[in-house]
């Protein structure tokens, strides 16, 4: 039972990146997925959540407007869309999976993929 967090890379600013959460072992159809990020010497930063069948949505206030969180569960994987990069996105990005939005718990975790933005 795992998730596997990719598409991370290094970018310029403005550039995209389409970060994947896949389960394996597991169906993700019946979890909450959040991204949370952490960059060099801060805490850890909840960037966006999505509810098990997509139809609830969060974003912190410093992605709106460019991240788009989606999910396709009977691929077993959900995105994150990440459009208008700047450097302070840089960090590495885990996903999650938990019981619900509502609980804010994240109980299984990926193992992160890096995302650098070069200014």
């Amino acid at each position: 039972v795992q998730l596997q967090a990719s598409g991370g890379g290094l970018v310029q600013a403005g550039a995209s990146l389409r970060l994947s959460c896949v389960g394996s072992g597991f169906s993700l159809d019946t979890f909450a997925i959040g991204w949370i990020r952490q960059a060099p010497g801060k805490e850890r930063e909840a960037v966006s959540c999505i509810s098990s069948r997509g139809g609830t949505k969060l974003y912190a206030d410093d992605v709106k407007g460019r991240f788009t969180i989606s999910r396709d569960n009977p691929k077993n994987t959900v995105y994150l869309q990440m459009n208008s990069l700047k450097p302070e996105d840089t960090a590495v990005y885990y996903c999650a999976a938990g019981p619900s939005l509502r609980d804010g718990r994240w109980d299984l975790w990926g193992q992160g993929t890096q995302v650098t933005v070069s200014s």
